[in-house]
């Protein structure tokens, strides 16, 4: 299964990536009274420092590439579900926090890990606005702006099954048939 997209890496003012993104950062606590998903998008990493516009620049097929331990702390599926919301095609990362990790292949929205990312993202290997292709299968990162071809981990045969069945309970209904 292969995505291709423009990407966001999600960088310091520094020029670092940004590590332990929470999922209050993600999705502030203020807006969890918001139900309906198509509502989401809009305040996606409103409260992350730099990404507040985030929602009004990301477009549907957008990829985000982010640090170590995305989506930690609580098990908030409104951070997930803004991601949805706006039609971000996959989450590269280091690494994700556990529960952030379960929902988001629950719920069908793509996510690998790439260990090594920050590093290279910082020598300038992968800019935000450069397009990527990603083999979810095999693990595979192209950045077509340089041609260059990276090994993050392959996805999970089952994170691939949910995924093509558009999430957990599709899958459940697939495999019970």
């Amino acid at each position: 299964m292969e995505i291709e997209g423009r990407i966001w890496v999600l960088k310091d003012e520094k020029g670092k990536m940004i590590h332990d993104i929470d999922t209050d950062q993600i999705y502030h606590n203020k807006y969890l009274a918001i139900t309906e998903i198509s509502e989401m998008g809009k305040y996606a990493l409103d409260n992350l420092k730099g990404w507040e516009d985030f929602p009004v620049k990301a477009k549907k097929g957008d990829i985000i590439f982010a640090g170590k331990n995305f989506g930690a702390g609580s098990s908030r599926q409104h951070a997930v579900d803004c991601f949805i919301a706006l039609g971000i095609a996959a989450i590269v990362a280091e690494s994700f926090g556990a529960i952030y990790k379960r929902n988001a292949i629950n719920s069908a929205l793509a996510i690998l890990e790439f260990p090594g990312l920050s590093q290279l993202s910082e020598n300038g290997e992968f800019e935000s606005g450069d397009t990527v292709k990603i083999d979810l299968e095999t693990g595979k990162v192209i950045n077509l702006r340089t041609g260059k071809e990276f090994q993050a981990k392959p996805a999970s045969s089952v994170q691939l099954e949910i995924l093509k069945a558009g999430g957990l309970f599709e899958y459940g209904r697939k495999i019970s048939e």
